[in-house]
Formats: structure tokens, C-alpha cells, sequence
């Protein structure tokens, strides 16, 4: 993968504030993965998407739910967390691809054996750096 774009956030504060601004730029319908370390920030940024589209509820990690739903007013905001998924056909058999195709945004933790599954989806992969934290876009 080529990388395309990448910019470095001092605070966790900074990094939800680019989710929130990230999440007006997303196209509808836009499955995005994030890569990166237990604790890099993925949850953070979740936060800053999903509240940028709108909803105002409390955002948490679905480490051991696997999805969450925010009815966000732009639209439905799915949040999937394949961290404890052995297989892709796990999440599928879930309705996946179901919940996809009614979200305005779908955001997928630790689901690297998807991407191929989704060849217009943007892949960030978010890393510590002395700076902060590093978010790079790889797709």
C-alpha cells in the first residue's frame, strides 16, 4: 500500500477534533479501517467521527459487543471492532455487509482481513511517536 497522506496530533483532544472534522469530508457510505496498537487511539477518533456526524450519545469501544449503531442525524454510524474475530465470515454471518449498506459511515477496528472485501475503503493506521500520535492514511 502506497501511503498517501500523513499528519501527527499532540493530544487526544487534537486527534477528536480531526475525527470530527474527518467525518464531514467522508463521502456517504464510506468504510473506514483503522490499524494501529491497543491504546493508539482508534477509539478517540471514533469519537470524533461519530460525534462530527452528529450524535451526541456516549461512544464506546464494541470490544466485546462487535457493533455498535449510532443513529447519528447524517445517519447511521456503525462501529466494528474485529479484534476477537478468528474469521471475516464471523462478522458476515453477523449481517455485515447488511449494516454496511444502510450506514452513512461504517468504521472497522483490527479488520485488516477485509480489505480486499472493500477496495474503496480508507485505511488509517494510527501509531505512538514522541510527538503524540501519528495517523497515516494507507488507502
Amino acid at each position: 500500500m502506497q501511503v498517501t497522506e500523513t499528519l501527527t496530533l499532540s493530544t487526544p483532544e487534537a486527534q477528536f477534533a480531526f475525527g470530527q472534522t474527518l467525518a464531514a469530508l467522508l463521502p456517504a457510505g464510506t468504510v473506514l479501517f483503522l490499524e494501529g496498537e491497543m491504546g493508539a487511539g482508534k477509539t478517540t477518533l471514533t469519537q470524533g467521527l461519530v460525534q462530527g456526524l452528529g450524535f451526541q450519545g456516549e461512544v464506546n469501544s464494541p470490544t466485546y459487543a462487535l457493533m455498535h449503531e449510532y443513529p447519528a442525524p447524517e445517519g447511521l454510524v456503525l462501529h466494528v471492532d474485529a479484534y476477537r474475530i478468528h474469521h471475516p465470515d464471523e462478522l458476515y454471518e453477523m449481517g455485515l455487509e447488511d449494516y454496511i449498506e444502510r450506514c452513512r459511515l461504517s468504521i472497522i477496528e483490527w479488520g485488516e482481513s477485509l480489505y480486499q472485501d472493500f477496495p474503496a475503503g480508507w485505511i488509517l493506521k494510527l501509531e505512538y511517536v514522541p510527538e503524540g500520535r501519528k495517523i497515516t492514511r494507507l488507502r
